[in-house]
C-alpha cells in the first residue's frame, strides 16, 4: 500500500485544510462569535456538498471518491472541525439507503431536509430480544388499506426524543424465514401511539431511548424498497466513513494531550507519572496502538478505493478501535489519579474532565454497532476460515 498522496490528492487535501482553517469555528473562546461563525460554517459546507460528502451530486452531496472521503474526514478530525453529529443517522444511514432503495418521490421529500439540518432522524432497529441478532426482531406491521399498523418496541434508539423521522424495521410476514418477511419503513415520530422513555447512560447522558409502538399507522408510501425485503435495504452499505479515520485520529489526539499533560505535571502531584514510572510503558503501548488503529483505517480505505468491500477487515477495525478507546481512558485515569474522577464542568478537572466522561460512556462502544463478540465471530469465520461451532 502506498501511503503517499497522489498529486491530485495533495491538492484536494490542501483545499480541505485551507477551507477548514478559513471557515470553521475552531476558536471557541468567544461563544457568541463561535456560534455565529458556526452558522456560516454550516452554510459553506452545504454550498460545497460537504454536509454529505459521499452522496451523489444530483442529491446535494459532493460525490467524493473513497480516497477523497478519507482525506476529508482525516482533515476534519485533525483540525477538530465541528461535524453535524446529531444528523449522522439521517446523513449517514437513512439518506444513503433512500438513494439506493427509495423512490424518486421519497428522495425529493426527505433528502433536502436532511441536508439543511431541519430534520433529525433516529434508527428503529434494535429490540429487547433482537440486538446483535437483529433478524429475530418481533415488531409487527399489518397492512390495513393504504396504511400499515405497527406494534412493538425498539430500544437503544439514539435521539428518538429529538427526531422527526425514524427508519424502522418491522416484520410483515411472521411465517417467513427470519431474514425474510421484514419491511423497511419511514415513520413520523409525531404519529399517535408512540411513547418514548429515556435511557440515561452511566455518564449521565440522555441519548438513548425506549420507543413503544401501539397501533401506529404508517402510510404505504413510506415503505422503502419492497415489502418483505427490508432486510436488504437495512444492510445496505455505502462507502461512507467506514474507514473510521476520524475515530483513529481522535484517539491519537487524546494520547498526544495525555502525554503533554503528563510531561507538564509530573512534579506537581496532579499526574501519577512521577510516582509510577512504569506508566511510561503503558503510555507507549497506547500510542503505538493508536497508530495501529490508523493503519487499520488506511487498510479499509485502500480496499474500498480498489473496488473491494471490506468484510472481516472492517470488523477488525471496529473491534480494535472500540477496545482501544477503553484502554486509553483507563490509562488516562491512571495518569490523572484522583483528579481523573472530576467530571466535566469542574474547574479543577484536568483536560476538562473528559477522561472521566469517556471512561463511563466508553463502555457502550464495544456493544453498539455490533458487539465485540459478534466482531470476533466474523473475524474467525470470514477472516480465518474457522467453523461456526
Amino acid at each position: 500500500m502506498d501511503f503517499r498522496d497522489k498529486p491530485e490528492e495533495v491538492a484536494f487535501r490542501k483545499e480541505v485544510r485551507d477551507f477548514i482553517l478559513a471557515e470553521a469555528p475552531l476558536d471557541k473562546s468567544d461563544f457568541r462569535e463561535a456560534w455565529q461563525k458556526g452558522q456560516t460554517w454550516w452554510k459553506k459546507l452545504q454550498e460545497r456538498g460537504w454536509i454529505a460528502p459521499a452522496w451523489p451530486k444530483e442529491y446535494g452531496g459532493a460525490g467524493m471518491t473513497v480516497i477523497q472521503q478519507f482525506i476529508f474526514n482525516e482533515e476534519m478530525a485533525m483540525l477538530k472541525a465541528p461535524r453535524p453529529m446529531h444528523l449522522i443517522i439521517g446523513l449517514g444511514m437513512a439518506g444513503p439507503t433512500l438513494i439506493v432503495h427509495g423512490t424518486e418521490e421519497q428522495r425529493k421529500r426527505f433528502l433536502p431536509q436532511m441536508l439543511s439540518g431541519d430534520d433529525i432522524w433516529c434508527q428503529g432497529y434494535s429490540e429487547p430480544e433482537a440486538g446483535s441478532d437483529l433478524a429475530s426482531l418481533r415488531a409487527r406491521a399489518v397492512r390495513d388499506g393504504d396504511d400499515y399498523i405497527i406494534n412493538g418496541q425498539k430500544t437503544w434508539t439514539t435521539l428518538a426524543h429529538q427526531a422527526k423521522w425514524m427508519i424502522l424495521l418491522a416484520r410483515t410476514d411472521p411465517d417467513a424465514p427470519k431474514h425474510k418477511g421484514i419491511t423497511y419503513f419511514i415513520m413520523d415520530m409525531k404519529s399517535p401511539g408512540i411513547t418514548i422513555q429515556p435511557l440515561v447512560n452511566m455518564a449521565g447522558g440522555h441519548e438513548f431511548n425506549d420507543v413503544f409502538l401501539d397501533n401506529v399507522r404508517v402510510p404505504k408510501d413510506n415503505v422503502v424498497g419492497e415489502e418483505n425485503r427490508g432486510w436488504y435495504a437495512a444492510v445496505t452499505t455505502l462507502d461512507f466513513e467506514r474507514s473510521s479515520i476520524g475515530s483513529a485520529t481522535g484517539m491519537r489526539q487524546e494520547m498526544d494531550a495525555l502525554i503533554e499533560y503528563a510531561r507538564a505535571h509530573t512534579e506537581d502531584h496532579t499526574s501519577t507519572l512521577g510516582i509510577s514510572p512504569t506508566l511510561r510503558y503503558e503510555l507507549s503501548d497506547r500510542l503505538v496502538e493508536a497508530e495501529v488503529a490508523r493503519m487499520l483505517s488506511y487498510r479499509v480505505a485502500s480496499l474500498q478505493s480498489r473496488g473491494l468491500i471490506p468484510n472481516y477487515e472492517a470488523s477488525a477495525l471496529k473491534l480494535f478501535s472500540t477496545e482501544l478507546h477503553q484502554r486509553i481512558t483507563i490509562t488516562g485515569l491512571k495518569i490523572l489519579g484522583l483528579y481523573g474522577q472530576l467530571e466535566r464542568g469542574c474547574e479543577l478537572a484536568p483536560l476538562k474532565g473528559r477522561f472521566c466522561y469517556n471512561f463511563l460512556r466508553g463502555v457502550a462502544h464495544t456493544i453498539e454497532g455490533g458487539t465485540s463478540e459478534i466482531q470476533r465471530n466474523i473475524i474467525a469465520q470470514r477472516g480465518l476460515g474457522l467453523p461456526r461451532d
